[in-house]
């Protein structure tokens, strides 16, 4: 009988750039807001967040291309590849809610608000995977600018390559505190103990506090040294400065003194 009661649909967060206008959505089909949710077909879910994410749960293939096409014209700075994260939720009224040992997320069952939750938990941990690996990209570019900054003579384009770096980690961090919120608890559990429980685990399973603290880490380091490369050019240029005024004087001195003896 257990398993005659058991089933399983399949979630999908797409990031799909750094903002949703809910504004030009239409809400024909809404079953909730705070995500903005909207039903599409007969189980199917939508699963909207201002930041940029959508997340699919039970729709078809056909379904989910319809969907992401639909929004293109809302997404602000959209990227040329989104980020995906999916798991398969098993929906078992006699389970305890959690990641099994398959890596299915089960749910005792499949309401709204819980799948809310879970739509939560699946956009913060895709923002954090896009975030994560680009982060890792941009330590590689700070050590090459490392290596150009400890030869002899500064790179041209030094400056405008750190100034870029430390813009990128402000913008990065100026996302992930202001949009996605990615360490604070979503409004739809703030009055339902049983939410509350069912978003707490799953964000201890996703780690979302860790690796939002990890993340916030490696984009202030990227910064101080970004900002301690800069101070250097700086200083390159201003000693490089101080060099030309000398020579100048140098050179007066030796006119000058070519003139009296002249």
């Amino acid at each position: 009988m257990a398993a005659a009661t058991e089933r399983v649909i399949c979630a999908r967060a797409w990031f799909l750039g750094s903002r949703i206008d809910y504004r030009e959505i239409e809400r024909g089909g809404a079953v909730a807001l705070g995500p903005l949710t909207l039903a599409v077909g007969r189980e199917g879910y939508r699963i909207t967040f201002r930041f940029g994410v959508v997340v699919l749960v039970g729709l078809s293939a056909e379904q989910e291309a319809e969907v992401l096409q639909g929004l293109r014209p809302v997404v602000h700075n959209p990227l040329a590849e989104p980020e995906l994260e999916e798991v398969d939720l098993l929906i078992h009224p006699e389970l305890p809610e959690r990641l099994d040992s398959a890596g299915r997320l089960v749910l005792r069952e499949a309401s709204v608000a819980r799948l809310q939750v879970v739509a939560h938990v699946l956009a913060k941990s895709c923002v954090l995977s896009y975030y994560e690996r680009n982060v890792a990209e941009e330590f590689d570019r700070i050590e090459q600018i490392a290596q150009r900054l400890t030869r002899a003579a500064g790179p041209p384009r030094g400056k405008r390559e750190i100034l870029n770096e430390i813009g990128k980690a402000l913008s990065i961090m100026g996302r992930m505190v202001g949009r996605v919120e990615v360490a604070e608890k979503p409004e739809i559990v703030w009055d339902d103990p049983q939410l509350d429980q069912l978003y707490e685990r799953l964000a201890t399973e996703y780690e979302l506090r860790d690796r939002d603290r990890a993340l916030s880490r490696k984009l202030e380091l990227i910064s101080r040294t970004a900002e301690t490369y800069l101070d250097l050019v700086n200083h390159r240029q201003a000693l490089r400065v101080e060099w030309y005024i000398v020579l100048l004087i140098v050179v007066e001195i030796v006119l000058s003194l070519y003139d009296k003896l002249s």
